[in-house]
């Protein structure tokens, strides 16, 4: 019998959890505003931390004693000018944070009890906070690399790798010295050129890095970032699956490849693929702890800044 994998069958936060902590507005009021200010309130224009409250109907203001400047619990997080309760922002944050497989702007619409455009705003609003945590994420010690494509062909366009809907990303894990997979990236690039994988090895590679790759000529540039490479040929006759070394990289693509394409079918991968990759990687380095990932993601989306739906629906500009 197979031993039983702990991270998969770990507890998580139930529903019933997750209902007790945060089921009322004014629980996730208080919870936001601990993220927020661990330390107790401090102006985001002075620093100063005496004030007072002040209530505009419901909605409570903290007035700094310094400056006199007004913020509210919301003012200049990705709550920002939100006129959804945060009942639904946290109910939306659960439910991305807690599945295994992603969960699509339509189904978040059933999910939280929104119309569509209000779920896509707050999807895409909480894929940026996911980004964002992620974008300065480096691995170390071996780590196996390959390239993949996201996307496909939209009914009635071409297909295959010339697809106007295919972008190319590349997949790293980061194992340990047992062999288990620990951390990995997941990145969309403009092409498989030796320039890009020197940048994005720059950015994600710490210099301890061992990395192991097939034959693809370009993955050789992972050196310039002071990695070492040990590329292992994938030939006619030979296929990375069979290949041990390869394990975890070919897991973990086919795990998102799956989860990828059985939930978003109509999306522009070219422009909004790099969030959806984020929230993948954010998951899959998060997954060790379910029952604390809910908590550290407040965390993380009280200290992004406001983002406009206008800024969301804007192209990427690293991947034009």
């Amino acid at each position: 019998m197979a031993k039983m994998n702990q991270v998969q069958f770990q507890a998580g936060m139930s529903l019933d959890q997750f209902m007790a902590l945060y089921g009322k507005q004014a629980q996730c009021e208080e919870a936001l505003e601990r993220c927020r200010w661990p330390g107790g309130f401090a102006c985001r224009h002075c620093g100063a931390r005496q004030h007072y409250v002040v209530w505009h109907g419901k909605a409570k203001t903290f007035q700094c004693c310094a400056c006199r400047r007004q913020s509210t619990l919301t003012g200049g997080t990705i709550f920002h000018s939100s006129k959804l309760p945060l009942t639904k922002w946290f109910q939306a944050m659960y439910f991305l944070t807690q599945a295994k497989n992603n969960v699509s702007a339509l189904e978040l619409k059933r999910l939280i009890g929104v119309c569509y455009r209000s779920a896509w705003r707050v999807k895409h609003k909480l894929l940026e906070v996911m980004a964002q945590r992620e974008a300065g994420r480096q691995l170390e010690g071996r780590v196996e690399v390959d390239d993949a494509y996201l996307g496909g062909a939209r009914p009635g366009g071409k297909r295959g790798r010339g697809s106007p809907n295919k972008v190319p990303f590349i997949a790293a894990v980061q194992t340990d010295d047992d062999g288990r997979p620990q951390l990995a990236v997941f990145s969309q690039v403009k092409t498989f050129g030796r320039a890009d994988v020197a940048a994005w090895a720059g950015a994600h590679l710490a210099a301890s890095s061992v990395v192991v790759s097939d034959g693809l000529d370009c993955f050789a540039a992972v050196t310039s970032a002071g990695a070492s490479h040990t590329p292992e040929v994938v030939g006619t006759q030979r296929k990375s699956s069979d290949m041990p070394c390869f394990k975890w990289i070919n897991i973990v693509l086919g795990n998102l490849k799956t989860a990828t394409n059985g939930t978003y079918h109509a999306f522009n991968f070219r422009k909004y693929g790099h969030r959806y990759l984020a929230e993948a990687q954010y998951r899959f380095n998060r997954r060790f702890d379910l029952s604390a990932i809910l908590r550290r993601f407040l965390y993380a989306a009280a200290a992004t800044g406001r983002r406009t739906e206008a800024s969301l629906r804007l192209a990427d500009e690293d991947q034009r």
